[in-house]
């Protein structure tokens, strides 16, 4: 027969001891406010990013991976 591990001996002596109950009384629900949400969640601002400056770094990128290519095949013809 296996050893037990410590975390099951533990969880098994967890579970054997009586466990206190707290009750509460019911809250009443808090009153809605003008930005609340249906779900209780305050309205959050929609996520729209400006990426021009990106768009224009990827395009500058671009270019000037094409032209080194296109160097490379010329100089490629030459220097055989």
């Amino acid at each position: 027969m296996s050893k037990k591990s410590r975390a099951a001996t533990r969880r098994s002596s967890r579970n054997t001891s009586p466990v206190a109950t707290v009750t509460r009384p019911a809250a009443a629900p808090a009153p809605r406010s003008a930005g609340a949400s249906i779900g209780g969640r305050p309205f959050e601002r929609e996520f729209n990013p400006d990426y021009t400056p990106v768009i224009k770094d990827l395009k500058r990128i671009g270019t000037l991976a094409g032209t080194f290519f296109i160097l490379l095949i010329v100089l490629s013809f030459f220097l055989k």
